[in-house]
């Protein structure tokens, strides 16, 4: 009896593994297989974020041709001497002006304008590179997850098989008089736990799934890349220095300041009085005569001399430039944090998929012999099979973790693109 318990264990534990992590492939078929970088294209074509940088962009170089537009004349009408008195009751000596106000643009007025607005389209520029990156590191989050969620699930229905075969055993024990009755208890609560345990993990990898596929705008019914959960970097590789220059999270910031020094360019600019030339006919009704008229005016600036406008552009020219350096530290930071949360899951994947997993898998084994011949009780055999099931959710877990703090320092270190460092 003990061999074929025994065979039978020895058996189950040996393909348990190998079809536990084929059951999501072979339940869809031969579906292709979408790629991380596929899901993101998809992902970035959908999001409304990108819709909305694109729009600024447009709102933005339409600016720009706004800001190069020349002030419009104006034509102006005048009749002058009539509705009066005496020779004036009439129209016949009335005086009819017609003439053009053209307004002159003066201190470079036109040129600030245009560098304001070509700063601000570099700066709508950045935001849909901004936008991209984001969407790029919130759409490697929901696929790690759901890869992520499918092998906590197959390791779910690995246990539920063991839990079953378990139970089975204990059935034939207690039928053949070697075990109690509570045995065949234990084993039936542990195969209850583990019934529950995996469709949790199913609900969560199906909640994973329709989240990733809401990203991307359609119905997921592709395979993932479950490689891309396993990549790990050399333990012997050190970590490397990262700064935050030629970052996109700090060229938002130092954009801003070009916007501002554009502003303090355009506040001193309005200090100039722009002039305004007024050629005109001018004809005369009593005499049937024309003449030539031309005036010119510039205003006084008595009450407003632009020094308040300028204040406030150089204000704000400090604020951001001032922003800029704690953008800078901030961002320094959270690279720095970043890097080491990687690099401490690193270790932690490294250890919980290497030493940790063999050292849970060995004792599961040595269990189980144990077990068979009748070495070992069945509550030793339940607790290596727990701790080898924990072990594997760590492992999960912990290449996870590694796989979206490695995203996000991503993120962080993203480089300008190469058409916003040639402008």
């Amino acid at each position: 009896m003990h061999r074929i318990i025994a065979a039978f264990l020895a058996a189950t534990t040996c393909v348990a593994v190998t079809q536990a992590q084929e059951s999501i492939a072979a339940q869809r078929g031969a579906a292709p297989i979408l790629t991380l970088d596929q899901a993101v294209s998809a992902a970035g074509g959908n999001a409304p974020a990108t819709d909305a940088a694109q729009a600024d962009i447009a709102a933005s170089r339409a600016a720009r041709t706004v800001a190069g537009l020349r002030p419009n004349p104006e034509l102006q009408t005048q009749v002058e001497n009539v509705a009066g008195s005496g020779p004036y009751g009439g129209f016949s000596q009335a005086e009819t002006t017609v003439g053009l106000n053209i307004p002159i643009e003066l201190g470079g007025k036109r040129g600030a304008r245009i560098a304001v607005a070509e700063a601000q389209t570099s700066r709508a520029l950045l935001v849909a590179a901004i936008t991209q990156a984001d969407i790029r590191l919130q759409v490697t989050q929901l696929y790690v997850d759901v890869v992520a969620a499918e092998r906590r699930l197959a390791t779910a229905r690995d246990q539920l098989r063991i839990a079953q075969d378990a139970l089975s055993a204990a059935k034939v024990r207690v039928q053949a008089g070697r075990a109690s009755p509570i045995e065949e208890q234990r084993a039936d609560v542990a195969h209850l736990n583990a019934g529950a345990g995996m469709q949790r993990a199913q609900r969560l990898a199906e909640a994973a799934r329709t989240n990733l596929g809401r990203r991307i705008g359609r119905v997921i019914e592709d395979r993932l890349d479950a490689t891309a959960l396993d990549s790990l970097p050399d333990a012997t590789q050190g970590p490397s220095l990262v700064t935050g220059e030629g970052t996109l999270a700090l060229a938002a910031a130092s954009a801003d300041v070009a916007i501002a020094d554009a502003g303090v360019r355009l506040a001193q600019s309005q200090r100039m009085p722009d002039l305004t030339a007024g050629p005109a006919v001018r004809r005369l009704e009593a005499s049937n005569d024309t003449a030539a008229v031309f005036s010119l005016s510039i205003p006084i600036p008595l009450f407003n001399a632009g020094k308040a406008a300028l204040s406030q552009a150089n204000a704000e020219r400090t604020r951001a430039e001032a922003q800029r350096r704690m953008a800078a530290i901030d961002v320094e930071q959270a690279i720095t944090d970043a890097q080491a949360t990687a690099d401490n899951a690193a270790t932690t994947a490294r250890n919980a998929t290497g030493p940790a997993l063999a050292a849970a898998q060995e004792a599961a084994r040595i269990a189980r012999i144990g077990y068979r011949e009748g070495k070992f009780g069945q509550l030793d055999l339940l607790d290596a099979e727990r701790t080898l099931s924990d072990t594997r959710v760590a492992a999960i877990d912990a290449l996870a973790a590694y796989q979206n703090a490695r995203a996000q320092l991503e993120r962080l270190t993203a480089p300008v693109p190469q058409q916003e460092i040639d402008r």
